[in-house]
């Protein structure tokens, strides 16, 4: 290709980009170059310009397409010299400004700052006690030993004495004048600290604005949080509207308090209150620095009282504990400043390596209130000025047939814009419900260019739940839409899984962890602990004032990158994190970055709710959300705009913006439809969406109904296995027959539903079988594999679950991606059975079996229901919950065209489930939505009167789970539950208490971790990271310790190993050998390798991880390589 490039450079980058471009092209003028160059060589040359890009960059790329027609590529740099087309302007105008452009809207910067730094001159005030200091002597015995009352809650007693001493404590101007004229006496402090009859309450006895400084204090390092679980119910309903009321509750045992040991706790707590150094007011610079600052908190008392009324306090405080954190992690990082002048011998941390003192405690104060100002500087450019994605071609063309709503909803997002131009600024909220296979994730990414701020740039999160579906989008994105690698970073949270994915060799580094509470500053953690590529990583002068040097590029890779895919898991950290900096990154970006969850559906409920804490939190930086899964139940909905339209109210008394209007769109292959929802009216709100979302809903439900029937189920009967009185276990003998009633059904299914190999004759079909849990996944697979099977049928068995070694688990879902990548036309063959273009599993199967039918069975558990792209000619379901039915319907026929409805149902349910054939009062849990609880419990098991198979034919679809009957049927039909679970969890708006989602969104219950504790985003019981180890000359299981070394752990654990007869061997699906597979990857990256085994340890230790359950009393543990680690119950 011809291209010529212009440079409308400014001072230094003239010559920098000069160098660059002299390198490729021929120069033609003073700033235009031309030459003849590939696409590779172009994507070169423009990865090189970004590296050296500053602010007077400008360098535009056109493509001679032919003798009357260009075409622009790209821009790197100041986007503001050229114009959409890439053409330069001959005249500009200037307007002055009275202030950085930035902070024009920021109004309460001046607040946020004044509030930061007295926060962080105070943060550590509490490390002056006798105890702190002697903890920190290199000799000191009590290093490891937690404090009686951390350094935190010191901090605010000294706040509170300081308040106390001041003879007024409802106002807030008595306490800042002290510290403006420093006519604050240490010796009336550390007295009323001593009368303080109770030193675990200080937060309550304080005027307003102190209250907010103490609470930014005793938070620095974590969120209050109640240690005491029997305490936790006392507050599951208990409402704190007001500030005031919850700080009247928080006492030291809330995570402040190291009480194990009373005796001892007693005589080290006397230490907590002595302060032989004094308490810093001979520090001249730190005095200096109080003054200044607690003069410019006193200027903004007025502000103040808007800030309450209006709700932006919120919002002020999130920024002003951001600020801190970041200041104090900067500065924590740092060497001590040796120009430092003081003659105070308080220290505040000490040298990670040395272990010898670090900062002086006044230095450290003063500094990290230094640097939380420059943070604070830079929030409103974090916000505004991060560089998106640009010149994207891939998503300009229009979209290929049967995808052309893709190009509706853009244009239906244009046609809404040019109507009310103010929509454009305003929140969006969108609900992509579009069915699977209809290209989504290109819809979304072209939906969120057009809602840019040119409409033509991209700069968001894309979180999804799983981490195959993140690397199967980081691959879409990079191939569909044409993201390069400085465009899109792909984070799934285990380097390991990523490459396997991949497929490539990448170095390893691991560094040795230190206790970082000993050190004396918690602040040292890292705070992005996973992988990230940064290379050709742009500058921005304003970041720098953020990360200390070692960790900086990774965190502004994190920050940079104008698409982020990644396990939501990255992101949900900015409102999980209960202690520690973990939720820092996370929320800067989402403050610069709209965001987009992708299969939201698949959550559980309490996960939900920890999504719509985020959702909150995304409408309160300003950014639009979008939720997409094509399942979506109408509560979630709700629940979901209701979090983000409350989040928005903030940001927009937080930027003082009268019209706080939110533009819901719904979008589908059907249909595009965009309303906007006055939030003026609290009462109409929630009613005008209700309305607006049935109202697209039956739209959908009515063209879904239209479409080709390509589910029809019936349901297995089996009434007489139910037990008269529940088990606590299944007889063995009910267990056997319910699986011989699976094995006949599958055989029927096969009958009905196969392909005939071309070159054999032979009938041929693969099935999935759905079971709720390993152990019964386990004893199927094997029941199958020793069954009597019908003469000249010939199973092939393959047992999916999750608890398997990470290399075998990515091995297996290689081949069925393969297997079942089902896209071939009628009458064609499979491309499983072809000779070449596969890993001829399936055809060495056919040619060796004698029997004419061959039945492929993959016996899966819900791991298979998301994120698999397979396709399944039948399916048979042990129920749990009907989303789950309609998850795997959707595997059954998932790739090929029909022409017709089909006739013979390709789908079996069994009547009950194992949990109801024992008898069990909750048989749909785990997973499943039913409680145990009058309000959630089923009053029946029995699938037959749970569902309403025949209303619809027998057909399966989703149109029972997006749209709810009224009224709900809970306790009689599955689907109602499900709706009516989903319903409390996120439309509860007159409950109260830190249990419910309403008391994040309108209470004060977020200053504290208990949102947190009482719906933890992915709760589930702990798991012990196992790895299958090559050692010595056999395959051993291994745990991790502290300094990276493996120990055995097989006789430990008392893991025996599963012997499988011949039988079973040769009835297998997919027969994995783990030795054979690690020797394979080591001959394949170096062929000459002399010693294999030691180059198959290091392989093993890398991809041999294997989670085990935590509680495993009463628990056998059995092992092989194609059933995986199964956990059974003693017998």
């Amino acid at each position: 290709m011809i291209v010529t490039l212009i440079s409308q450079c400014e001072k230094k980058a003239i010559p920098r980009t000069r160098r660059v471009l002299d390198a490729f092209a021929d120069r033609i003028g003073d700033n235009t170059w031309q030459t003849v160059i590939t696409e590779e060589g172009l994507l070169a040359l423009k990865r090189l310009l970004k590296k050296t890009v500053t602010k007077n960059t400008a360098v535009s790329c056109h493509w001679i397409r032919g003798r009357r027609r260009s075409e622009l590529m790209w821009i790197v740099g100041n986007r503001n010299k050229f114009n959409s087309e890439g053409i330069v302007p001959v005249n500009t105008t200037q307007k002055k400004l009275d202030q950085n452009k930035w902070e024009n809207d920021w109004h309460y910067l001046p607040l946020i700052k004044a509030l930061v730094a007295v926060s962080a001159l105070l943060h550590d005030w509490g490390k002056a006690t006798v105890l702190f200091q002697e903890k920190l002597q290199p000799k000191s015995k009590n290093a490891k030993k937690g404090d009686p009352l951390r350094h935190e809650w010191i901090s605010c007693l000294l706040l509170n004495a300081l308040v106390q001493s001041s003879g007024n404590i409802e106002s807030d101007e008595a306490w800042l004048n002290l510290l403006m004229q420093h006519s604050w006496d240490e010796q009336i402090l550390k007295n009323t600290i001593l009368q303080n009859t109770d030193q675990s309450k200080v937060l309550d006895q304080l005027p307003p604005l102190a209250q907010l400084v103490a609470w930014l204090i005793v938070s620095h390092h974590r969120l209050p949080d109640l240690r005491d679980t029997d305490k936790l119910d006392l507050y599951s309903d208990s409402k704190k509207s007001e500030l005031s009321g919850l700080l009247r509750i928080i006492s030291a045992d809330w995570g402040y308090q190291n009480k194990h040991d009373e005796v001892e706790y007693k005589q080290r707590l006397k230490l907590c209150f002595e302060f032989e150094q004094g308490l810093l007011s001979q520090s001249l610079e730190w005095t200096k620095q109080l003054k200044k600052w607690s003069g410019r908190l006193a200027q903004e008392l007025p502000t103040f009282a808007y800030v309450f009324a209006d709700g932006s306090w919120r919002v002020i405080l999130h920024h002003a504990r951001l600020c801190l954190m970041l200041g104090d992690h900067y500065y924590s990082s740092c060497d001590a400043d040796l120009k430092w002048k003081t003659d105070l011998s308080l220290i505040a941390n000490t040298d990670p390596k040395t272990k010898q003192p670090k900062q002086k405690l006044d230095e450290h104060l003063v500094w990290v209130s230094d640097h939380a100002m420059r943070v604070a500087q830079s929030l409103s450019r974090l916000a505004d000025e991060m560089e998106p994605a640009y010149d994207l071609k891939k998503l300009k063309k229009k979209s290929p047939q049967g995808f052309e709503w893709q190009d509706q909803a853009v244009k239906g997002i244009q046609q809404f814009i040019q109507k009310n131009e103010i929509a454009a600024d305003q929140g969006w909220f969108i609900v992509n419900m579009a069915s699977t296979g209809k290209g989504k994730t290109i819809a979304n990414a072209k939906i969120m260019q057009a809602l840019s701020k040119d409409a033509q740039s991209l700069r968001y999160i894309l979180a999804l739940g799983l981490r195959s579906l993140t690397l199967q989008t980081g691959d879409s994105y990079q191939n569909d839409i044409g993201l390069t690698k400085d465009e899109l970073a792909v984070l799934i949270g285990s380097r390991a899984v990523q490459e396997l994915h991949q497929q490539k060799n990448k170095s390893n580094y691991e560094t040795e962890e230190v206790d970082i509470e000993e050190l004396g500053s918690e602040s040292l953690e890292e705070l992005l602990g996973n992988e990230l590529i940064y290379d050709n990583m742009p500058q921005a002068d304003f970041m720098d004032a953020l990360f200390p040097q070692n960790q900086a590029e990774r965190n502004k890779a994190f920050l940079y990158k104008p698409v982020l895919v990644c396990t939501i898991d990255h992101i949900i950290s900015a409102t999980e994190t209960k202690r520690g900096g973990k939720y820092i990154l996370p929320s800067l970006r989402l403050s610069s970055s709209d965001l987009v969850i992708d299969e939201v559906d698949d959550f559980n409920g309490q996960d939900l709710i920890a999504i719509a804490r985020l959702v909150h939190l995304a409408g309160m930086l300003g950014r639009k959300v979008m939720i997409s899964s094509a399942t979506i139940p109408p509560a979630l909905a709700e629940g979901f705009f209701n979090a983000y339209q409350q989040g928005w109210q903030l940001y927009c008394a937080f930027k003082k913006r009268k019209n706080a209007d939110v533009q819901c769109m719904w979008v589908d292959e059907f249909k595009t439809q965009i309303q906007s929802i006055e939030l003026l009216e609290p009462k109409n709100i929630i009613q005008c969406y209700q309305t607006a979302h049935q109202q697209f809903v039956k739209i959908r439900a009515d063209a879904l109904s239209q479409q080709m029937i390509k589910h029809k189920a019936y349901i297995v009967e089996c009434e007489d296995l139910v037990v008269e009185k529940e088990q606590a276990r299944l007889e063995e003998s009910i267990q056997q027959q319910y699986f011989e009633r699976i094995k006949i059904e599958a055989e029927k299914l096969h009958q009905a539903h196969h392909s005939i190999d071309a070159k054999t004759g032979k009938r041929v079909s693969f099935g999935v079988v759905r079971v709720a849990n390993i152990p019964p996944c386990v004893a199927l697979t094997r029941y199958l594999l020793n069954a009597e099977w019908s003469e000249n049928i010939a199973p092939r068995v393959m047992a999916y679950h999750s608890r398997q070694v990470l290399l075998l688990r990515s091995k297996q879902e290689q081949h069925l991606d393969e297997t079942l990548k089902r896209k071939e036309k009628q009458g064609e063959q499979p491309k499983a059975f072809l000779e070449v273009g596969n890993d001829r599993v399936i055809r060495q199967h056919l040619d060796t079996t004698d029997c004419g039918d061959v039945i492929f069975i993959l016996v899966a558990t819900p791991v298979e229901e998301v994120g698999r792209d397979h396709d399944f000619d039948w399916a048979i379901i042990e129920p749990s919950s009907y989303r789950s039915i309609i998850q795997l319907a959707g595997r059954v026929l998932r790739h090929r065209k029909l022409e017709q409805d089909i006739q013979q149902p390709n789908i079996a349910l069994m009547q009950y489930n194992l949990k109801g054939l024992r008898g069990k009062k909750v048989a749909f849990e785990r997973p499943g939505f039913e409680q145990n609880n009058a309000k959630f419990r089923l009053v029946t098991k029995d699938l037959t009167q749970l569902l309403d198979l025949s209303d619809v034919n027998n057909c399966i679809n989703a149109i029972p789970r997006i749209q709810a009957k009224s009224p709900l049927q809970t306790k009689l039909k599955l689907a109602d539950l499900e709706h009516a679970v989903t319903a409390y969890q996120l439309t509860s708006y007159h409950e109260h208490g830190a249990e419910f989602l309403n008391a994040w969104l309108t209470e004060t219950w977020y200053l504290t971790a208990l949102p947190q504790r009482f719906n933890p985003f992915r709760k589930s019981s702990p798991d012990i990271q196992l790895f299958r180890i090559f050692r010595d000359h056999k395959l051993t299981m291994c745990i991790k310790d502290d300094f990276g070394k493996y120990i055995d752990r097989k006789s430990w654990y008392n893991i025996k190993d599963i012997e499988l007869n011949n039988v079973e061997i040769e009835r297998l699906w997919l027969n994995r050998n783990y030795y054979d597979i690690l020797c394979r990857m080591v001959i394949d990256r170096n062929s000459d390798i002399e010693d294999i085994d030691h180059e198959v340890e290091k392989l093993s230790e890398r991809y041999g991880e294997i989670m085990l359950p935590e509680y495993l009393e009463g628990k056998q543990l059995m092992y092989c390589d194609q059933f995986g680690l199964v956990v059974l119950d003693k017998k």
